[in-house]
């Protein structure tokens, strides 16, 4: 799977959009600071005559005129960063901005995409997963613990502080998560609720039913006309800083399916890239369903947290709740 021609400028069209956007910001800096300090633009006008005059130097060689031109040239920036201090302005006011300082807002570093490049591409290529409209529903703006009592609750508490802490040391350390449980009780909001945080953080994050992953990998390894589809695919779900597998179990399970999955564990645990599962199954009907090989991968390298309850998709029917959860 890669992107087309037209994806692919509708990128670097908002790329560019972001380089004209911070253009027209710096220029309405620089002339607020003109207006407010005149001498700001003088000392400016110093530094691109003496600019001239540098080049002259270098064809001459003239060594001792070179010293004194880098003298001046600090003595004036010196001089800038006084008067922008004196007006309560940061030093580096008048600096280019950037969106992505990485790339300065190209898209590329040198001849490789950015990762503000690849966040864009994975939300283009895989939209069918729907992932934007199920975090505008279930993110923890809309958390609630009302459905809960007891172990439950106590079991739904301590997810939830399982997964601010996966967000919150997202960047530093290597982690995953395994929710599992009886049907209902929150598993996929909780993956909602990171995938929205991390998103927009500017993570890359590719969400798929259990279901649809393994359609998709199915379709791709059978048919040989996709052979570049399936690499490009394979190199997303490796590599995009997490993947959600949502309703592990839904799907028909086989032979392809089980050793699908041990390769998606095995390649994300050896690159260190986070993975993020959702089960109704019980642990022992996980390994009976995948292995052994599935089944240590995941109690050895993941957070496991049990979620229980009692449905709360019914609890709301019952009750005539029209929203998905009561805000805290």
């Amino acid at each position: 799977m890669s992107l087309s021609k037209e994806q692919h400028d509708f990128i670097m069209r908002m790329f560019e959009e972001r380089r004209l956007k911070n253009y027209h910001q710096l220029n309405k800096r620089k002339q607020r600071v003109y207006t407010l300090i005149p001498e700001y633009k003088l000392l400016e006008d110093e530094v691109a005559s003496a600019s001239v005059a540098r080049a002259r130097m270098l064809i001459d060689g003239d060594e001792t005129g070179l010293k004194e031109y880098r003298q001046k040239i600090a003595e004036n920036a010196s001089h800038r960063a006084t008067l922008l201090a004196e007006h309560n302005l940061p030093e580096n006011y008048l600096e280019p901005i950037y969106t992505c300082p990485d790339c300065q807002d190209t898209g590329y570093i040198h001849s490789e995409k950015c990762h503000c490049f690849r966040k864009q591409e994975i939300t283009i290529l895989y939209e069918q997963s729907n992932i934007q409209e199920m975090i505008e529903k279930e993110n923890f703006s809309t958390l609630s613990y009302e459905y809960y009592k007891g172990e439950d609750l106590i079991r739904f508490q301590n997810a939830v502080n399982v997964s601010k802490d996966f967000i919150a040391g997202f960047d530093t350390h290597y982690q995953n998560l395994f929710f599992y449980g009886t049907v209902g009780t929150g598993k996929s909001f909780l993956s909602g609720c990171i995938a929205k945080e991390l998103l927009s953080q500017s993570y890359s994050v590719i969400y798929f039913s259990a279901n649809n992953l393994f359609e998709t990998l199915s379709r791709y390894s059978f048919d040989i006309k996709s052979k570049d589809s399936l690499y490009n695919f394979y190199k997303d779900l490796y590599n995009c800083d997490l993947v959600i597998v949502d309703d592990l179990g839904t799907e028909v399970t086989n032979s392809f399916v089980t050793s699908q999955l041990f390769g998606l564990l095995n390649e994300r645990h050896l690159r260190q890239k986070s993975t993020i599962i959702s089960t109704n199954l019980s642990l022992e009907e996980l390994r009976d369903r995948y292995s052994d090989r599935v089944f240590s991968r995941i109690t050895s390298n993941y957070s496991v947290c049990k979620l229980t309850g009692q449905d709360i998709r019914i609890q709301k029917k019952l009750s005539g709740k029209l929203f998905p959860h009561k805000k805290l």
